[in-house]
């Protein structure tokens, strides 16, 4: 058993060498790129696996067509990516392989389709996430995830931290013996602080005036502890926003308590209960599918639906069918992304007609509603009509 406990101790300090590591590289940053200067602005399409190149596909046929004078002009070019498969992360035994890597890097925003992430008992190598690896080698360290129904006054825009958090070295955790397995959670200053400061900011530019600090810090006291009195400090910079702090546990069942969920606007939280939470708060919307998220760096960002591949869907042959509000969703978030707030509007309202006003096409996953490509085509002919 001693050499067993020593063996694990070399692994945590190698965790801990890499993560002081990262905080040094951190430092180093510079400001955010300014889209307004990049000519051509690239953006890469990943489809990704299931019925990720369905959806991801659609999402791009309508971007083109919002942005078609730009991307004749050569303003704007989109570039595919193929090699996010599964069977390619596989083959390479990595959670993105090198070459792909490299193509991402070359691009300014991605648009990405949902990947299949191994699970124990699944035929695939333990490769972790695609999105985790994408996160922390792009170092897109925020995750933007709004939710609005506004008749039931619910406008909610969640800053989930991307990188650190329990996710940060979520393969690197020990089996120290048959009957101890350890993994981590890693809370940084330079990480904590630039989440809270991206959740007042969007705050203040959004005229909000609260902010939420979500954590569990009354038990996990040291990295939640951490996490809750850095955002508190950062908060004292906005005297106009108030500050307010909820336990995790309480704020699953205040979002569902009509008297007190309205009260909430920004949230700013760890990146395992952002993932947890903002999965029940799109159920609000209509569920999963139709909640797209953002992926913001300082260099790079990174666009995508918060669900899953889907492979029952592929397996069941429904594929066509498939929903594509997500990633339409994420599109808008792109579109606002990179300055052109004018077709995120426009793509943002005819989004709101198509799913819950007009709803001439309905998707439901089957033959009972209409096709991806069939609603993709709805939405532009909304475009076209509010554009008259």
């Amino acid at each position: 058993m001693e050499q067993q406990i020593k063996e694990a101790v070399s692994k945590f300090e190698a965790v801990v060498r890499e993560q002081l590591a990262r905080v040094e590289r951190m430092k180093e940053q510079k400001d955010f790129i300014d889209y307004s200067s990049l000519s051509p602005l690239i953006i890469g399409v990943c489809g990704g696996d299931g019925i990720g190149p369905v959806i991801t596909g659609e999402a791009r046929r309508v971007l083109e067509f919002l942005l078609q004078d730009e991307v004749s002009a050569g303003r704007v070019v989109f570039r595919d990516i193929n090699g996010l498969t599964i069977e390619n992360r596989a083959a390479a035994g990595k959670a993105i392989p090198d070459d792909v890597l490299a193509e991402l890097k070359a691009c300014h925003v991605i648009l990405k389709g949902p990947t299949t992430t191994p699970r124990a008992g699944d035929p695939w190598p333990n490769i972790e996430s695609a999105n985790v690896a994408m996160r922390k080698e792009l170092d897109l360290f925020a995750n933007v995830r709004p939710v609005k129904v506004p008749e039931e006054g619910i406008d909610w825009t969640f800053f989930r931290e991307n990188t650190e958090g329990g996710y940060a070295v979520g393969s690197k955790g020990v089996h120290v013996t048959d009957d101890l397995a350890v993994d981590f959670t890693v809370t940084t200053t330079e990480g904590t602080e630039r989440i809270a400061r991206l959740a007042y900011e969007y705050a203040r530019s959004n005229h909000k005036n609260r902010v939420s600090i979500i954590t569990k810090a009354n038990v996990i006291k040291t990295t939640d502890g951490k996490f809750l009195k850095l955002c508190q400090k950062v908060g004292e910079d906005y005297p106009e926003i108030t500050t307010d702090d909820w336990y995790i546990d309480i704020t699953t069942a205040k979002l569902i308590d009509k008297k007190r969920r309205t009260d909430f606007q920004v949230f700013v939280l760890p990146n395992l209960y952002g993932d947890i939470i903002t999965d029940e708060a799109a159920e609000f919307q209509g569920g999963v599918g139709t909640a797209g998220s953002g992926n913001i760096g300082k260099r790079y960002a990174m666009f995508e639906a918060i669900h899953g591949s889907a492979p029952r869907m592929v397996a069941e042959g429904r594929v066509q069918y498939a929903d594509p509000c997500s990633m339409l969703r994420a599109a808008v978030m792109l579109l606002s992304h990179i300055g052109r707030q004018k077709e995120a509007d426009l793509l943002e309202r005819a989004l709101d007609i198509c799913m819950y006003e007009e709803k001439a096409m309905v998707i439901t996953g089957r033959d009972t509603g209409c096709t991806c490509r069939a609603f993709g085509d709805y939405v532009m002919q909304t475009v076209q009509s509010l554009s008259r």
